[in-house]
This record gives C-alpha cells, structure tokens and sequence, in this order.
C-alpha cells in the first residue's frame, strides 16, 4: 500500500513534501495570519511493517526551536495511548523521528492531541453532575462557545483557565484530572474546597485555534495571552467574554495552565513585576507554591522564567493583568512537552496521565492555603 499522510482532522497540521524509500519529508504549518508555528499532528497510512524515518524539515525556523533539542516526538496507533518515539533527534534545522509501525495506520503529534470531542464529553460529564452549571461566556470568531463550568458555594472567587495557547493540550488534560477530582463527592479535598470557595473553570479558551491546528494562536492569528489589557471583540473576543465575567464575580485566586516547549520541569510564573504589588499577594504566591512542592515531586521552584523587575510586569498577559486589576493571587502554570528532567519516563514522558494528576495535586495545594488567601 502506498504511504499516505493527511492531518485534514481536529488539530491536524502538516504538509507534505516528499516521500523517498523509508524517508518521509514534511513541513509545519503556520498559524492562520500568523508566524507562530510547533504544533504538529498528523496520521501515516500504508506503514503496516514499515520502518519509516519523518523529517520536519522547518523545525528550525519554528517559534521556539529551543524546545527540540531532547525532545521526543508522541506517536500512538489506537489515538488513545500516547508514547515517545525512541528514536528522535534534531539536527542541522529538522526533526527527525523513526517509528515502525505494527498496524495500518500510526498518528504522530507535539503533545498527545486533546480534541474538541473530548472536550464536549468532559464538559457534559461534569455539568451531568450535582451542583454544577454550565454556561457560555460568549462566542468565538468561528463561533464556537466559551464554555464555563461553575461549583461549589464558598466566599473566595477561584478561576481556572486552560488553552489560551491550543497547541498546549497537557492543559486540558490537567483540567479533566482536576475536575474529575474536583466533582468527586468522595473526596475529602474537594467537598471542602467547594465549601469554601466558588470555582469557575474554563477548560478550553481558544476552541477555534484547538481545532485549527495552531500553537499559540486564535482564529485571526491573535495570541489570547497578550490580549488582557484591552480585548476586543473583532480581535480576542474570548478574552473579553472571560475577563468580563471575572470583573462581575471579582477574583480571589487565578490558575492559568498552559505548557512550555523548552523548559523539561513544571513550574509557576508569577506576577512580581505589577505597579501595586503587595505584600500579601508575594506570600500567598509563595505559600501556594511550598504547599505544590510538598503535594507532588513533579513539581519545582528552581527552574522557570525570569522575574520582571518592579513595575515592569506585561500587563497584558493575564496573569499580571488580573493580580493588578483585583489585587488576587494569580500565576501561570507550565508543564513540559518534553519530559519532565526531576521524574523521568522514558516510555511515556510527560503524559496525559501526569498532566491530569498534577490538576489533582493542585487542587490539594490550594486547599492546603486558601484560607489564607
């Protein structure tokens, strides 16, 4: 059978551009009106018994070719377990990986792929569940809603927010670990934590660049991430509907879950750099990340980015943006598409499974402080 190699699907994205003996030639597409380009995933038909190698061969030219070196590309051939191609390298600008397939059909992908399906499940999963809402913040540019899962009765406004960057799927995989976690009436965490606080939670605020097949950006080539100062409804629609709402039940916590390309750790970025920076608002943060370190060992403080100086924070991004505009404890997590160095695993690397895990470890991390927060 002839090796066919399509990504016409949900966050498909390659191009073809050769095919000689074992040797597969491809290239990454664009972001829509974009520059941004990593996110790959795409399906090989026709390799049963076959022992192919797959060159991208603009991995260097990407938005972040810091993240290939040690890299390991995610192959699966059920699309439900995803592993590491051993045999990955980077070299001279390409990606190389060489896989042999055992069936028809293998898929390849940056990060094991979180489709809208899924989320559509998830999302009816938890709203199907005692003392949950389900409402929509607003619409995409393509259309799509903003779906937001509203629990729990305490006074502390808690919100969390996945997927300003799609290609970032380990964060929708964090927050199926954290709301499965967070709605079991059996654990002890959860019960309290909804007793003390309400969550609104937003598992997917880029649905339009998820199903485009983009890295980091919308459907007009927006980074929803620099976009919280002043959203526009022509250009970050998503970002508007999410940021009014906060405005309408004020914010005493904020997670912003997204994945690093370069980094091989998970880590938390702050908000240092603010012009109204408080003193309580730097020991809640840090209350919050000595309570992570302590509730999973895939967890780090000394490796991440870069503090702003003082009053020299991007308030656009949101996390700087919503620790400013209601004085909160906000912070951004990132988790690795590599694997993480401090708790290796060669088979599976960082994984769905560890990615929903840490959403459970979290949670447990934020009741340890909430009550000083």
């Amino acid at each position: 059978m002839t090796v066919r190699i399509s990504s016409a699907f949900d966050s498909g994205n390659i191009r073809l551009t050769g095919i000689l003996d074992d040797r597969i030639t491809l290239e990454i597409e664009r972001d829509k009106d974009s520059d941004f380009y990593q996110w790959f995933h795409f399906r090989a038909l026709g390799v049963r018994g076959k022992r192919l190698t797959y060159e991208i061969t603009n991995a260097g030219q990407s938005a972040y070719p810091g993240g290939w070196p040690d890299y390991h590309a995610c192959w699966s051939e059920d699309r439900v377990t995803w592993r590491r191609v051993a045999e990955t390298s980077y070299a001279d600008g390409t990606l190389r990986f060489t896989q042999e397939a055992q069936g028809d059909a293998i898929w390849f992908a940056y990060f094991a792929p979180y489709s809208m399906e899924r989320h559509n499940d998830l999302v009816a999963r938890i709203a199907g569940r005692p003392g949950i809402t389900l409402a929509s913040l607003g619409q995409t540019l393509d259309g799509r809603e903003i779906d937001c899962l509203t629990l729990g009765e305490g006074p502390k406004q808690v919100w969390l927010y996945a997927r300003q960057h799609p290609g970032e799927s380990m964060a929708e995989w964090w927050m199926e670990g954290a709301l499965e976690s967070l709605t079991d009436p059996a654990d002890p965490i959860a019960r309290s934590l909804r007793q003390q606080a309400t969550f609104h939670v937003v598992p997917n605020m880029n649905p339009d660049g998820s199903v485009r097949g983009h890295l980091r950006t919308n459907a007009a080539g927006v980074n929803l991430n620099r976009e919280w100062h002043e959203p526009t409804p022509e250009r970050s629609p998503e970002v508007l509907c999410v940021r009014n709402a906060m405005d309408r039940t004020g914010v005493d916590f904020a997670m912003d879950v997204h994945g690093d390309e370069a980094i091989p750790h998970v880590f938390l970025a702050g908000f240092e750099g603010i012009p109204s920076l408080k003193d309580s608002q730097v020991a809640g943060y840090r209350a919050y990340q000595d309570a992570l370190v302590a509730r999973t060992p895939d967890f780090q403080k000394a490796k991440g980015y870069a503090v702003a100086g003082k009053g020299r924070a991007n308030l656009s991004m949101s996390t700087n943006q919503l620790a400013e505009r209601f004085g909160c404890v906000a912070m951004t997590l990132e988790m690795p598409f590599k694997d993480n160095d401090d708790l290796p695993d060669s088979e599976f690397g960082w994984s769905p499974g560890r990615s929903r895990k840490l959403g459970e470890a979290c949670l447990a991390a934020l009741h340890d402080v909430i009550g000083n927060i």
